[in-house]
C-alpha cells in the first residue's frame, strides 16, 4: 500500500496540490464543504495537500453511518472480531515504515521516533486482541435460593475520538483498537495539521476485513468537533490536547450526556537528586526534553536540580545538547523541526520572554545550521538555568524543545513545587537512593511516575493518564480503564423453575 497522500487524493487543485478525503462507510469520500485547511511539510514549509473540513451535515452523515454499522458489528462474534484485529495488527507489523514516512512528513519528527510511535500504537492493538479475556464477566450461583446473577460488559455504539497533531497514529490508537474490538463503531477527527495517517489507518482496517461503516474519518476544526460532541447518537469522546479545549470537551460533551475522557496539558518535573548518577541523569533529560521536538505531553520541560548537584549537570546537558543535529526528519538527525510556522513562533518567544525575565540562556536553539531545505519550522535544542517559578517559560506548557532548569535547596522544597503545580501528567526522580524514591512516588500528585526513568509511559495493559488539570473525566486512556471506558455494566438475575414441575423424565431413555 502507498502512502495515503496519493491513494486518497482526488483531482488536483490549480496550483497541483492534492485534496484529501474524509473516509466515511469504508471508502474515500470527498468533501463537499468547500473549506479546506493546508497540510504542510514542516521541514521545509511546503504545502502538500489540502485537507476537507466537514460540514455539520457531514459529521451528522458520518455518524448515521457508524450507527447503522453497529447492530452488526455489535453482534459478530468476538472471535471473528479479534481474528479481524490480529490480521490488523499483522498488516500494520508489515507496512509500519510506510506509516512513519506519512507522519514523518506532515508532523517532521524523525523517521525512528515516527516508528516508535507506531510501535507503541501497536502495543494497545496487542492488547485490544485478548478482548475475549477482558470482556469476561462474573456469575454467582444460588445468589438466592434458585437464584443466579452473572455480569456482562457491552459495548457503547458509536464513539468518537478528537486526536492532537503531535502523534497522528499512536494517540488515535491509544482508542480505537479497544473500542472496536469491545464492539462498538468509530468516528475518529484527526488534527487537521496531520491528517494524512488517519487515512492510512482506515485503509489497513479495510484490508484487514472490517465492515464498512466500523471505522470512520472526518476532517475539519470546531466545526466538526462541535458536531460530534453535541449529536445524540455519538455515546462517548475520547480526547487528547491542550488542558483548555479538553476542558471544553469535558463540559461540552458531558452537557450533552456523554461519557468523555479529556486528557489535557502537562508541566513535567524531573527531579535531580545530588547522589544521581548525572551522567544518566543528563543522557535522559536530554532525551526526554528534546525528543520529538518538546512536542509531546509527556516531555520533560522542566528540570530540578537539588543541591549542589545543579552546574555539573547543566554543563553536562549543554554538551550534549549543543551535539544534537537538527533538521529534517527524513536525513537521519536527531531531532525534527515543529509543526507549523505558528508552533515556531509561539516556542521562540518563550525563549525571549525567559531571557527578558532573567534566565540564562546556555544553549539557544531560536537560530542555527539546519539540515533542510526551503523554509522549515526550526527551534533547535534550548537550554535555559536559572528559571523562577514565576516566569512563563516555567508556568506554561511550551509544548517545543526547550528545558527549563530550576534549582531548589532540598528533595522537600522539590516535591512542594511538582505538587504545587496545575498539571499532574508525568514526573520523574533520579536517585540510587531508594528510600527517596519509594516516598517520592508516594508523595508526588501526579498520575504517572519514572524512577530513573524519564518518560514514564506505561506498557498498554496499564492506563495512561494524569491528575489534577492533566485529565477532565475519571478514566484513563487504554488498559483495563479503557475497556470499561468504552463497554458498559448489565447484570441479569435468573431463575429457571425445576423441570419436575411439568413432569418430564430426564433419565437414560430406553426401549421400553
Amino acid at each position: 500500500m502507498t502512502s495515503t497522500l496519493d491513494d486518497t487524493a482526488t483531482t488536483p487543485t490549480d496550483g497541483g496540490v492534492p485534496e484529501l478525503t474524509h473516509w466515511i462507510g469504508g471508502t474515500p469520500t470527498p468533501g463537499g464543504s468547500g473549506t479546506f485547511g493546508d497540510v504542510t511539510n514542516p521541514a521545509t514549509g511546503e504545502v502538500t495537500a489540502l485537507v476537507p473540513f466537514a460540514s455539520a451535515a457531514e459529521v451528522v452523515d458520518a455518524v448515521a453511518v457508524a450507527k447503522a454499522a453497529f447492530p452488526g458489528w455489535r453482534d459478530t462474534s468476538l472471535t471473528k472480531r479479534t481474528s479481524i484485529l490480529f490480521r490488523f495488527r499483522e498488516l500494520l507489523n508489515a507496512k509500519a515504515g510506510e506509516l512513519a514516512e506519512v507522519i514523518t512528513a506532515e508532523h517532521g519528527k524523525v523517521l525512528s521516533d515516527a516508528a516508535g510511535e507506531v510501535a507503541r500504537g501497536q502495543e494497545v492493538v496487542e492488547f485490544a486482541c485478548g478482548m475475549p479475556h477482558l470482556l469476561k464477566g462474573g456469575a454467582t450461583e444460588n445468589a438466592s435460593t434458585g437464584i443466579d446473577v452473572h455480569s456482562v460488559r457491552q459495548p457503547l455504539g458509536v464513539v468518537g475520538i478528537i486526536s492532537p497533531f503531535n502523534f497522528p497514529a499512536m494517540v488515535p490508537m491509544w482508542f480505537f483498537p479497544i473500542a472496536i474490538a469491545a464492539g462498538n463503531t468509530v468516528v475518529l477527527k484527526p488534527s487537521e495539521k496531520v491528517p494524512s495517517a488517519a487515512l492510512w489507518i482506515a485503509e489497513l482496517w479495510r484490508e484487514a476485513g472490517l465492515p464498512d461503516g466500523v471505522f470512520n474519518v472526518v476532517h475539519g476544526d470546531k466545526v466538526a468537533v462541535d458536531g460530534l460532541l453535541t449529536n445524540p447518537d455519538v455515546r462517548s469522546i475520547s480526547f487528547v490536547g491542550s488542558t483548555p479545549i479538553a476542558r471544553y470537551i469535558y463540559e461540552t460533551g458531558t452537557a450533552h450526556g456523554k461519557r468523555v475522557q479529556a486528557l489535557g496539558g502537562a508541566k513535567n518535573h524531573m527531579v535531580v537528586l545530588p547522589d544521581a548518577d548525572l551522567d544518566l541523569a543528563a543522557d535522559q533529560a536530554v532525551n526526554a526534553g528534546f525528543g520529538s521536538a518538546g512536542e509531546r505531553c509527556m516531555s520533560i520541560s522542566a528540570l530540578v536540580a537539588v543541591g549542589d548537584c545543579a552546574d555539573t549537570l547543566v554543563e553536562k546537558i549543554a554538551e550534549r545538547a549543543r551535539g544534537l543535529r537538527t533538521g529534517d526528519g527524513r536525513r537521519s538527525c536527531d531531532m525534527g523541526p515543529l509543526v507549523t510556522k505558528a508552533a515556531q513562533d509561539r516556542v521562540s518567544g518563550y525563549v525571549d520572554a525567559g531571557e527578558r525575565e532573567g534566565a540564562t540562556v546556555v544553549v539557544d536553539g531560536r537560530t542555527g545550521d539546519f539540515d533542510a531545505d526551503g523554509q522549515g519550522f526550526f527551534v533547535g535544542p534550548t537550554l535555559l538555568d536559572h528559571v523562577g517559578t514565576d516566569m512563563s517559560v516555567y508556568t506554561d506548557e511550551i509544548f517545543g524543545p526547550v528545558l527549563s532548569v530550576v534549582r531548589v535547596d532540598s528533595y522537600t522544597e522539590a516535591v512542594e513545587l511538582i505538587n504545587a503545580n496545575p498539571y499532574g501528567n508525568g514526573t520523574a526522580i533520579f536517585t540510587n537512593d531508594g528510600g527517596a524514591a519509594r516516598r517520592f512516588q508516594n508523595e508526588v500528585e501526579v498520575g504517572m511516575i519514572g524512577v530513573n526513568v524519564p518518560v514514564p509511559v506505561p506498557m498498554a495493559y496499564y492506563s495512561f493518564g494524569g491528575w489534577k488539570n492533566s485529565l477532565f473525566g475519571d478514566t484513563h486512556a487504554h488498559g483495563t480503564e479503557g475497556v470499561h471506558f468504552f463497554t458498559r455494566g448489565k447484570v441479569v438475575t435468573t431463575r429457571w423453575l425445576d423441570p419436575s414441575h411439568a413432569g418430564l423424565n430426564l433419565g437414560f431413555p430406553t426401549n421400553a
